[in-house]
């Protein structure tokens, strides 16, 4: 059938308003749905997310975290848009909530307890931990009760009727973890880079840290401790030089302080220092853990073989002169004694200034909120290492330094023939009282000392003022890299870990072998020495010892 031409005009928009209408008929059920709950009440905010009770059950409303005054503390109207659920705020809006599962169900905890400074209390053979603020044990309230939740939070009431946390599970661990207070820090710089223990940090940068520091009062600390190096390092070789024999006992005491220094020294703070430069976060690569013991042993290797290299010698040049049964053989003799006591006074040198060369760069280039601190233990490290050093420089040519006359081998070194032991005899008989004190060793109480050989003043200068200026240098070179140091950069932690653990080594074969067992085990001055000096000796070495491991706390 043919319709007239206005119907066939108005039949398309007919068609599409029919089924528009249809479509807002069918799916209006679909938006909207009959929820099985009606309304939400008793909300509360909980860090940044709002939770409401229907009953025993929570919800949570998945909207923006606004303070507590700007939310409603319920919501009516709840329907449904296909498997969602809305509630109607008093403003009109919709918001959507949702489910969540609540803390384990507990009506009471008892048998509440302090540990420590945290309550803790049980139900069911669970064990909770208590936000409540005491401050002894008989002001923990045995039990707490009416317990009941906020959101995902449980709270129980005390005898009092205030509301406490009680807190399960995960919550316990974010509150041990999260705590707004955190736990003290210890910090302190090695080599520039801040190290702290203890605490909780936040991630490790390895970029350069900016600071602002105070040049001028770097150049003042700059000559504040060549002033103390040179005290320390100087103050032996004077008392040597101008005290009496019988006030040797004196310099006996600070040799053995020095000994414990350079125990210490080499184990406390370079072999620790060494061990956190390796350990550095910023450094990667390093898959053997044992690189610092390593490194040490080579160090400890290279002075036992330079030493052994020197023995060799001087005893190949002993049996020349021996040979030669001449007086200029006799002196060739002395002259490589000599040479050797050097040496080990050379070896003990170098593994000072090594370190040395390092804390002067690691004091300029600390921040200025440890500056002082460190400056004021750095000034006690150099005054005692140089006491160490400048009581083996004042010993020179006394023969307490060498191996040899302290009887290591426990043999002579210089080999004798038939002749020269009868001249020896002939000697001793004529001139008795030049054999009693020929051997007399450096820092024995109240005998003459005889020198072995002579070293002169100006040589004990030289070695003493190449320590008190090392320290001064390094600080020089901090000062010149304030702008562009970085502890973190992995070349400088690699080469600062590296000359800390070789020091190390070094000093540790010159404290155990040239100073300690040299003077307490073979042959040395404190072997046969009495019980007085003996004391005293044993006091010097262990306070060295105690009083540089106090000062490694801090550098």
């Amino acid at each position: 059938m043919r319709l007239p031409g206005a119907w066939k005009r108005h039949a398309f928009p007919l068609t599409l308003l029919a089924a528009t209408a249809k479509a807002t008929i069918t799916s209006a059920p679909e938006r909207r749905q009959e929820p099985s709950i009606t309304a939400i009440s008793d909300c509360r905010m909980q860090q940044t997310d709002q939770y409401c009770m229907v009953g025993a059950t929570g919800y949570r409303v998945l909207a923006p975290g606004t303070p507590t005054s700007e939310l409603a503390s319920s919501y009516t109207d709840c329907h449904a848009h296909v498997a969602e659920t809305w509630c109607m705020n008093p403003n009109g809006g919709e918001v959507q909530i949702t489910l969540y599962t609540p803390p384990p169900s507990i009506t009471a905890v008892t048998d509440c307890h302090l540990s420590e400074s945290q309550v803790y209390c049980s139900s069911d053979a669970t064990e909770f931990q208590v936000s409540a603020t005491v401050t002894a044990s008989s002001d923990v309230p045995p039990t707490y009760t009416g317990c009941h939740s906020h959101g995902t939070d449980t709270y129980c009431l005390g005898p009092s009727g205030d509301e406490v946390q009680v807190l399960t599970g995960s919550e316990e661990a974010e509150a041990d973890t999260g705590s707004d207070e955190p736990t003290e820090e210890n910090c302190h710089f090695h080599a520039g880079v801040e190290h702290c223990v203890g605490g909780s940090g936040g991630a490790r940068s390895c970029e350069r840290t900016d600071r602002e520091y105070n040049v001028p009062l770097r150049i003042g600390l700059l000559f504040a401790i060549l002033v103390t190096s040179s005290i320390g390092v100087f103050a032996p070789i004077l008392l040597a030089k101008f005290l009496s024999a019988r006030a040797n006992t004196v310099l006996l005491i600070i040799k053995q302080f020095g000994t414990g220094v350079i125990m210490s020294t080499a184990l406390v703070h370079l072999f620790t220092h060494a061990e956190l430069m390796f350990a550095n976060e910023c450094l990667e690569g390093v898959m053997y853990e044992a690189t610092t013991a390593a490194i040490l042993m080579a160090g400890l290797f290279m002075s036992f073989f330079v030493e052994y290299l020197g023995y060799r010698f001087v005893k190949s040049r002993a049996k020349k002169a021996a040979a030669a049964q001449s007086m200029q053989g006799a002196v060739m003799s002395v002259q490589s004694i000599r040479s050797l006591e050097l040496v080990s006074v050379y070896i003990m040198e170098a593994g000072i200034i090594f370190h040395s060369l390092l804390i002067g760069l690691t004091l300029m280039v600390a921040g200025d909120s440890f500056l002082l601190t460190l400056f004021v233990v750095i000034i006690f490290h150099q005054m005692f290492e140089g006491l160490a050093l400048g009581t083996r420089i004042a010993a020179l040519g006394s023969g307490s330094n060498s191996s040899f006359t302290l009887g290591h081998t426990h043999t002579s070194p210089i080999p004798t023939t038939k002749a020269t032991s009868e001249n020896s005899a002939t000697a001793t008989a004529t001139h008795p009282e030049d054999s009693a004190t020929s051997h007399t060793e450096f820092g024995g109480a109240g005998d003459a000392t005889t020198p072995l050989f002579h070293v002169s003043m100006a040589k004990k200068i030289y070695l003493a003022a190449a320590f008190a200026l090392v320290t001064p240098v390094g600080m020089a070179i901090g000062i010149g890299v304030l702008d562009v140091f970085n502890g973190n950069d992995p070349q400088t932690i690699v080469a600062i870990g590296v000359l800390d653990a070789f020091s190390a080594g070094i000093l540790l074969w010159v404290g155990v072998v040239e100073m300690w067992a040299a003077d307490w085990v073979f042959g040395g001055g404190l072997t046969d020495a009495g019980a007085v000096v003996t004391g005293l000796g044993m006091g010097g070495l262990v306070a060295g010892m105690v009083v540089m491991s106090v000062l490694g706390k801090w550098a």
